[in-house]
């Protein structure tokens, strides 16, 4: 029993966004973010701010705790 092209297209994408997203396999702190030694800077995965970038970690940090005091200043 064989899949649609359709199906089999999706299925195949999906596949290959979930493996880019855990390509580099480094460990997520407890933010859901982490380090890219490869790249430089800090990203995040998981999170408030999962799909962003920042420059480092304390970058990151000025951004979540603006968040908790209801400014709206993006960094």
């Amino acid at each position: 029993m064989s899949g649609s092209p359709l199906r089999l297209a999706v299925l195949g994408a999906l596949l290959a966004t979930s493996a880019a997203a855990h390509a580099h396999g480094e460990k997520l702190d407890p933010y859901g973010c982490h380090k890219n030694r490869g790249a430089g800077g800090y990203h995040c995965h998981k999170g408030p701010f999962a799909g962003r970038s920042f420059q480092s970690q304390e970058e990151m940090l000025k951004a979540l705790n603006a968040r908790k005091q209801g400014t709206t200043r993006r960094p």
